[in-house]
């Protein structure tokens, strides 16, 4: 449907972003004063995303990790970084709040793939690239289907099979499990597998 994704869907976003950010704002503030404390003044996170096209933002988060480092200097792993405080945030998904300014900017989509790291971009088959054909989203269609607890090639056939089927119905199905899954603390949002390897590309199939 390309009205849909090409016109309704943006206009949707704008709306629902801005008015679930003003509803948010309260717990915005709350998170940001707790965060600011416990991270010693930081209380966001801030990297650069491909997006639709493959285009670089920059995407915000609340900050759920320190910034400790070993001996030599280097970042501790990241499930050593994690704080208490963070995981809290995590298992409540509040660290996504943020991005809701990404939507209103129109850096992302409520719903889409979701915005994954720059070194990936050279890993992904032909078929795999296609998820960067639309907006990315701060939930999706791998995001209710298993998100971490599934592979990363499972991840990206659901992406891609997003963006081949988008549709407002799509989303609306979206919205409702993510919302449910949250609520329910189901898999998708589990901590103990928020924390995933990296992608290092498809080892077969790679021109698929």
């Amino acid at each position: 449907m390309k009205l849909y994704g090409n016109v309704i869907k943006r206009l949707l976003d704008l709306v629902t972003a801005s008015i679930g950010f003003l509803l948010a704002f309260p717990i915005f503030i709350i998170v940001w004063i707790v965060l600011l404390v416990k991270n010693n003044g930081s209380a966001f996170f801030f990297q650069e995303r491909p997006g639709k096209n493959e285009r670089i933002f920059k995407i915000i988060k609340f900050k759920t990790m320190n910034d400790k480092k070993d001996a030599s200097g280097e970042l501790l792993p990241p499930g050593d970084r994690l704080t208490k405080t963070g995981i809290f945030v995590r298992k409540y998904s509040l660290d996504e709040i943020p991005q809701l300014l990404n939507v209103i900017k129109g850096d992302m989509s409520l719903i889409g793939p979701r915005p994954l790291l720059i070194r990936y971009l050279p890993r992904y088959n032909k078929f795999q690239k296609q998820r960067h054909n639309i907006k990315p989203g701060i939930t999706g269609w791998a995001q209710v289907n298993g998100r971490n607890a599934i592979s990363w090639e499972q991840k990206f056939e659901y992406d891609v099979w997003y963006v081949n089927n988008i549709s407002l119905k799509l989303d609306i199905k979206i919205i409702f499990l993510t919302i449910y899954k949250v609520f329910k603390k189901d898999g998708i949002y589990s901590v103990d597998n928020d924390i995933v390897p990296d992608f290092m590309g498809t080892e077969t199939n790679q021109n698929i």
